[in-house]
This record gives structure tokens, sequence and C-alpha cells, in this order.
């Protein structure tokens, strides 16, 4: 099967304004060929460094706190100094000013990140980042791709799992994203669109770039979150279903349960709620998707509510 048959989570339609964006690098908006860090980077040397992403509805952007809460959790937890006095507005300003700059105000995404820099030396030593962080922000006008929500994704069981928190936490939105990359390989050379990962006790985790949950008998089922990034849609998910009387479980399940689930649907910023067609060759449910339409409309809802005034 050609790359060219292949679907996923991240698929956009083309569009031609990205060619001419400017980004932000490190307090510069400089235009998208000239945008740069250096090959002494840590996040370019060694993955050291957390990101975001990040959705632009109607001038505004998609559950901006939530994402800060993990953006600075997680820079905290790995002793990234940002700069004394710098928080979340600031990061704000930095959005605003990138997609204002772009001409942007709606259907855009953000990829926000932010390493612990410049290095003195090509080596390990956190140390030898002296020169301050590394903060980038690229904005691109990105629409979905049109036919995903009637396809669907193929997913492929990998045999790359999410692993402990003591090897490497999946809570980290960190650049280091070698063993995701792994999974979706996996999943590429079994001809599925995307990884299906399990956990390190062989339960149904997540995939190699979204949240995932099934649908049975009427309930909502995603992982317990413990191996997995716990994502703001993945969140926002649960919640809503605990707000509309949607029974919504955490907890673990094996292939087994997914196999034979009604729907199924992954999660994540840019795509919100994306089907999933079939897992290892076998078709999920009947191609019906009542729930997973369902939960797509409040959430929907729950944006528009997030993002007005």
């Amino acid at each position: 099967m050609s790359k060219i048959d292949r679907n996923s989570t991240h698929d956009a339609e083309e569009d031609a304004r990205n060619d001419n964006i400017v980004i932000y690098v490190n307090g510069d908006l400089v235009p998208k060929s000239q945008a740069v860090v250096s090959v002494y980077d840590s996040g370019f040397m060694l993955g050291d460094g957390m990101w975001e992403g990040l959705r632009l509805h109607n001038g505004r952007w998609a559950f901006f706190d939530d994402h800060m809460d993990r953006l600075f959790n997680a820079l905290k937890s790995v002793s990234i100094d940002i700069g004394i006095g710098i928080g979340p507005r600031d990061v704000l300003d930095i959005l605003n000013r990138t997609a204002e700059a772009n001409g942007m105000t709606d259907d855009a995404h953000c990829r926000l990140m932010v390493t612990r820099g410049r290095k003195a030396k090509p080596f390990q030593h956190p140390d030898l980042s002296r020169f301050g962080p590394t903060i980038v922000a690229i904005v691109e006008h990105s629409r979905p791709a049109s036919g995903l929500q009637a396809k669907g994704i193929r997913l492929a069981t990998v045999p790359q799992v999410r692993g402990l928190p003591m090897s490497q936490d999946a809570k980290y939105n960190s650049h280091s994203k070698l063993n995701c990359v792994i999974a979706c390989l996996q999943a590429e050379q079994a001809g599925a669109d995307e990884g299906l990962m399990l956990d390190p006790h062989g339960f149904v985790n997540t995939t190699n770039a979204c949240n995932f949950f099934i649908v049975r008998r009427g309930e909502v089922w995603t992982s317990t979150g413990d191996y997995c990034m716990n994502g703001v849609t993945r969140q926002k998910v649960i919640d809503l279903c605990r707000a509309h009387d949607i029974p919504v479980f955490e907890k673990n399940y094996s292939l087994y349960e997914a196999y034979g689930a009604d729907e199924a649907f992954l999660t994540g910023t840019f795509g919100a709620q994306t089907p999933v067609a079939e897992i290892d060759g076998k078709r999920i449910g009947t191609g019906d998707r009542p729930m997973t339409t369902r939960i797509r409309a409040l959430y929907t809802d729950l944006v528009r509510e997030n993002t007005s005034g």
C-alpha cells in the first residue's frame, strides 16, 4: 500500500497561504523560509522540550487555560525555565501576535514549542543549556480533511507500548516522540493508518497520535489514563459525557472489548473526534456512529461556547 492511500488524524486540507506565513522564533516574527533554530538547540539535539497544540476559533484559542496548565506543569516538572515572570498571559500574547501577523482568526492550528535552549557544547547535561529557552510558535491555516469523518481511521495494534512513568511519563507532551514515531511506522508497515498502543500490562491504551475511546452497549470507555497523554480533548469528552448522562468509564479493557465495540473514535486538538473504521482488519460496528456523532456535536457546541465573546 502506498503512502498516498493512507490517512491520519492530522490530515488537513491543502492551503497555499501556509507557504508564506511568518513564524514566532524567540521574540521575532520571521518568514517561514527563515524560521530556524541552532543545531545546538537542546530540542533538536536531545528532544529536550515541551509543546502544545492549540486551535484558533473565532479569534480565540480554544481551552487555552487547560493547555497552559499542562504546559507549565510539564516545564516545572523537567526544570525548564521559561523565564522569570513569564506566564500564560505572555504566551497568549505570542500566539495572538503570530496569528494576527498571518491574518488568522479561525481554522488555524498552533504548535507551540519550548525547549531548554541552545547548548554550549553538544552533550546531554542540562547545565550546558546556558542561553535561555527557545520558544517557537508555528500557526498555520489548518482545516481537517473533509472526507475523514465518513471514511474513518484504520488502526493496527503495534508492539511498541506506552511505558511506565519511571521510564518516560506519557503525560509529558515532550519533543521526545520517538516512541510514537516507531509505533506509527509499525502501523504503516502493517498496512494501517495509525498504531493502537497497549499499556505495559497489555490493556488498550492510546494511539501514536491521539487518545482512544470505544462505545459498547451505550457506554463510552477509555483507558485509565495512567499510561497515556492526558489530552485536553480527551478530558472534555469525559466531562461532556458526565454532563449529559452518557455513561463513561476510565478503565482497563483488552483488545477483545475493542474488537467487539459498536463504535470507536480518537480524540485530539486538531481532529476533535475522528471515527475508527477498523482495528487489525476487523470492522468496528456496522458503520453507524450515533454516539460519536452526538459527542462530536456536543464538543462543537462546547468549543463555540469557550471561544465566543
